[in-house]
Formats: C-alpha cells, sequence, structure tokens
C-alpha cells in the first residue's frame, strides 16, 4: 500500500498539496478509499479519505499503529558535504534506506561546499522513509562548523574516520554492541591533521573502515551499514 506522509495528522488530518496531488491526480484515489499514512515520528496511521480535493486530501483516521524499532542502538552520522550535491542526495536516500537516527553536516577545513539545502534533502529523506516502510523519519541538521560540533556533547562512543598514516583498528574492534554511536567522516580533501587532534581531546577514537580509500560518501554508507551488521 502507498505510504503518505503528514507530520501533524493526529491535529490536523490533511494531506499538503503535494502528497494530495499525487494521491488524487496521480493515483486517483477517491472518497472512501483505504490509505496508510506516517506522521515520522514512529507511527502509522490506518486512515480513510473523507474529501478526494487534488490540492486539500483530508482523511479520518481509522487506527493507529505503533512501529517497533527497526534496530536496537542509536547512530548519528555527522559528514562534510561534497561538492556534487548529487552525491549527497544519493547518501541521505540510502542511509535513511539502511537505517540512521540522525545526521549532521560538517563545515571542516578543506569542505568544498559550505552551505546546504536542507528542504531538498528532507523531501529525499522522506520518500526513503516511505519506499522502505519505516514510520520513523531521521532528524537531518543545518550545517556547522567542525570545532563546534565536536565539543558538543554526545552519549555514547565516538569516532572519527580519517585517512592520515596512523594506526587506526576497524570499526568493529572499539564497537560494543548495542551501544549509541557517532561517526566523523571527512571532505573530499580529509580532515586536517588540526582537526583529526581537536576529535581527539574530545574523545574521538580514530577509526578504519576497511583497506580502500573511500570516496566520501561510500565511507557514511559503509559505517552506517556496518554498525547494521555488528548490531545484528
Amino acid at each position: 500500500m502507498q505510504i503518505f506522509y503528514v507530520p501533524d495528522i493526529t491535529i490536523n488530518p490533511v494531506l499538503s498539496e503535494e502528497e494530495s496531488g499525487h494521491c488524487i491526480r496521480v493515483l486517483r484515489m477517491q472518497e472512501g478509499d483505504d490509505m496508510l499514512i506516517t506522521d515520522g515520528k514512529g507511527r502509522f496511521f490506518k486512515s480513510q479519505i473523507t474529501k478526494a480535493h487534488p490540492k486539500r486530501c483530508e482523511v479520518a483516521i481509522v487506527e493507529i499503529v505503533e512501529q517497533k524499532p527497526l534496530w536496537n542502538f542509536n547512530l548519528h552520522i555527522a559528514i562534510a558535504p561534497t561538492k556534487n550535491m548529487d552525491r549527497m542526495e544519493w547518501l541521505v536516500e540510502k542511509a535513511t534506506e539502511i537505517g540512521v537516527n540522525e545526521m549532521t553536516f560538517l563545515r571542516c577545513r578543506y569542505s568544498e561546499r559550505k552551505e546546504i539545502k536542507i528542504p531538498r534533502l528532507e523531501k529525499i529523506m522522506i520518500s526513503a522513509m516511505k519506499q522502505s516502510v519505516k514510520a520513523t523519519l531521521p532528524k537531518l541538521n543545518e550545517i556547522i562548523l567542525f570545532e563546534d560540533f565536536v565539543s558538543t556533547p554526545f552519549q555514547g562512543e565516538k569516532y572519527i574516520a580519517h585517512c592520515e598514516n596512523e594506526e587506526k583498528p576497524l570499526i568493529k574492534q572499539l564497537y560494543s554492541k548495542g551501544d549509541p554511536a557517532l561517526i566523523l567522516i571527512g571532505p573530499e580533501g580529509d580532515f586536517s591533521s588540526e582537526e583529526i587532534q581537536l576529535a581527539k581531546t574530545h574523545n574521538f577514537s580514530p577509526v578504519s573502515l576497511g583497506e580502500s580509500r573511500l570516496r566520501t560518501e561510500t565511507a557514511a554508507l559503509v559505517a552506517c551499514q556496518t554498525l547494521h551488521i555488528l548490531n545484528q
């Protein structure tokens, strides 16, 4: 069944103009038809169309179903966005499909992109959430300076994946199953030596994601999938 996203459905059970258009014009749904809606907060709403308007589709909630957590740990990925935003859009989509709780974008010394458009990435994340039949939308944060972010408190295991030559254990050798995890992924030019040292002073452990040198977005996805495998 097609899933729709209405974040405030319990207060205002009306589909957005975009969702209404897809529902009525594209899918040709009518009054009385059943539909499945998520609020992105862990709940599905079995609903029925009460007003089939292509710009304002109104619904009535029939049943609320809580979705059980699909993984037993909290995963936060903080990454310096690439110059090519297509690669970040791909990452946001795939990380949402695999399972991530939160994503933050970092402005680093060697970052080639200083700004990002959160609304565009949120739309991709919403689409991926619905496509992968999830009821929880990951949190997506605005870009923040690296030094400000690493000093922010985090209750869990903290890692930095970088390419400098030093002995780095594989993440699987340090991570404890079930623990919250925050992983820093650097820009295409990697983190600077100063940034790596700063992260270490804030208790981030350097880790390796394997022998291959990975693109920024690939490294983030490998980290995401690795944590899920370790928690199985």
